[in-house]
Formats: structure tokens, C-alpha cells, sequence
């Protein structure tokens, strides 16, 4: 079991989740809080976590206003808390993506240095499918795998919670 309550535990069986979410605790807080068990989850790629105010479709059929002061980043594992103290889960879609292999570092200067989005593991990295990055990988040395998975990039030192955009600004050759 993955710790998350039924719709119905809270609204009552057949009644899916309703509600206003105002605050969003991170996934590594979740566990050390006194949250309640989610109720429910809402499933979204990558483009669709960065948000202030939508209205999300949740995975037990029900619906909740994100309503955020400030867009943030909702990371896999992040817990959207309603108004009356119920949480609900965000879960990362899985996505088409490719897992890149071989002289991490080198390649991810390179990834860096156009400003892509890049999931750093410690044996490989993860970006999305672009037939022009790729080939300019595999130029590099790279060995590639299309992979389908949910991608949760670095926010890098200068997100302030959000990895959308650049957020600073700076003079650097992009060469």
C-alpha cells in the first residue's frame, strides 16, 4: 500500500475529493510533519507542475484549486494541503525521455550550458526527447536509451522554486 487514503475516506463513499489547496509542503517534509495520510493523488508531466493557481482533475475523480501566493515547482512526492487540513499527493506522470550515459560530467556541462532541463542521477542523466540534442550527445561519446519515466530535473541554485524560466541574469558564451 502507498499510504494514500480512498477519496471516499474523507468524502464519503462515491463522493470523490473537493477542494482549495493554499500551501504545498515538499515531499521530504511530508514524512517528518504531522500531515494527515493523503486522500488522493493528481498526476501531472513535468510542464503541468509548475503552477500558482489551476484547477487540477485528481486521480479519484474529484478536483482541487491550487490557489499558491507564488507558481512553485510541485516535486513527485509533494503534498498539496486543503483548507481543511487534508492532503492530496502529486505524482510525476511518466514521460518520454532519454537516459544518457558515459562522461557524466562533460555531458552535463553541455546539457547545462543550453539551459535544458536534466535529472542528475549518479550513473546517468535524464533529458527529453530532441532528436538535435541527441545527436549532439551521441557526437560527444554518449550512449542513449529513449526511456519512458516520470522526470523530476534540478531546480538549479537559482529557481527560488521555480525551475521554469532563468530566474538570474548573466553574460556567459553560450558557444
Amino acid at each position: 500500500m502507498d499510504g494514500t487514503a480512498t477519496p471516499g475516506d474523507r468524502a464519503g463513499p462515491g463522493r470523490p475529493v473537493e477542494g482549495r489547496a493554499g500551501r504545498v509542503v515538499a515531499a521530504a517534509e511530508a514524512g517528518a510533519s504531522d500531515l494527515a495520510a493523503p486522500i488522493d493523488t493528481v498526476t501531472l508531466a513535468y510542464d503541468d507542475r509548475y503552477r500558482r493557481r489551476i484547477r487540477l482533475a485528481t486521480d479519484g475523480g474529484g478536483s482541487v484549486l491550487l490557489d499558491l501566493p507564488q507558481a512553485v515547482v510541485l516535486g513527485d512526492g509533494d503534498r498539496l494541503v486543503l483548507d481543511d487540513g487534508a492532503t492530496v499527493r502529486v505524482v510525476a506522470a511518466p514521460e518520454p525521455l532519454v537516459r544518457v550515459t558515459g562522461d557524466l560530467v562533460r555531458l552535463a556541462w553541455h546539457i547545462g550550458n543550453r539551459h535544458l532541463p536534466c535529472q542528475i542521477g549518479l550513473e546517468a542523466l535524464l533529458i527529453r526527447r530532441d532528436p538535435v540534442i541527441e545527436a549532439m550527445l551521441a557526437g560527444l561519446g554518449a550512449t542513449l536509451a529513449p526511456v519512458e519515466a516520470p522526470f523530476d530535473p534540478e531546480r538549479g541554485a537559482y529557481a527560488g522554486g521555480s525551475a521554469h524560466g532563468h530566474g538570474h541574469h548573466h553574460a556567459h558564451d553560450h558557444g
